[in-house]
């Protein structure tokens, strides 16, 4: 299979801090990031399409029967974790070239390093301790459904990439996020180098659009379930801001969070 050269992947289960990582990545240095919660509903009309048992089963259940009566193996299934780990693959296919893609997500699987999709030097997993992935899902005050699950995508994933042999950096209380930060930005370091990179402002401000696009269809996505309560245009998220972008573009240390709170329709926040 045909190596994806201009990507780097960063995988690991919720709360290990990846997504942090990837934006400061593609942030500081210019690269176009891919996030795959931002693609869960189109993953999931796909999934449909194709007459997955699973997702139909998750689409007509009720919020308290997949996360109060389910159990983490069946919620297992019908989050398509498996599934969606070739949906991410056929996504990125369909980006650009240029600049360097960081495709970051849960759903990113191990196997695209024994594929050969993934080269080993520009792919890592962020694996946290049970005890610190715990904490960080208990500071977002996450119900027990979606914590149970998270802590068996943890371990699933674990299996997954000692199975696959990729390379992993442990994730616990010892490290901060800087620290973090600047392991994964030295592993990928000859990469990022080697670019291609967005140089200018301009350049920097159309990855940014497109970043908070594909968010915004997230949270539209979502609300276009049938099951789903709610208005999209009354959603409030926090979105990278241009200035940031434009900060990033002319300095080398790390720029300010840049983070600004808009509407899905995207008008900006007062």
């Amino acid at each position: 299979m045909e190596s994806l050269h201009h990507v780097l992947w960063i995988g690991g289960p919720p709360g290990s801090g990846k997504t942090t990582i990837a934006t400061r990545i593609a942030r500081r240095h210019g690269l176009r990031w891919y996030n795959a919660d931002t693609r869960t509903w189109a993953h999931r009309d796909r999934a449909l399409r194709e007459g997955h048992r699973a997702a139909a089963r998750w689409e007509a259940l009720s919020p308290e029967e997949r996360w109060v009566r389910s159990t983490p193996a069946e919620m297992f299934e019908m989050s398509l974790h498996r599934e969606r780990g070739a949906m991410i693959v056929d996504d990125v296919r369909r980006l650009p070239a240029s600049p360097l893609i960081v495709a970051e997500g849960s759903t990113v699987a191990p196997a695209i390093v024994s594929s050969g999709v993934a080269e080993r030097s520009r792919a890592v997993w962020l694996i946290p301790t049970r005890a610190f992935q715990r904490t960080r899902l208990e500071e977002r005050g996450l119900p027990e459904g979606p914590r149970e699950l998270y802590l068996l995508l943890a371990a699933e994933i674990e299996r997954d990439a000692e199975e696959h042999d990729v390379p992993v950096l442990r994730v616990d209380a010892s490290q901060g996020i800087e620290e973090m930060l600047a392991a994964v930005e030295s592993r990928f370091g000859d990469a990022v180098a080697a670019g291609p990179r967005a140089r200018t402002p301009a350049e920097r401000r159309a990855l940014l659009r497109e970043a908070n696009a594909a968010i915004e269809a997230q949270v539209r996505g979502y609300y276009a379930r049938s099951w789903a309560d709610g208005d999209a245009d009354a959603v409030v998220r926090e979105f990278l801001s241009a200035s940031a972008a434009a900060a990033s573009a002319t300095h080398s240390s790390t720029s300010p969070s840049g983070r600004s709170r808009f509407w899905p329709s995207g008008r900006r926040a007062a």
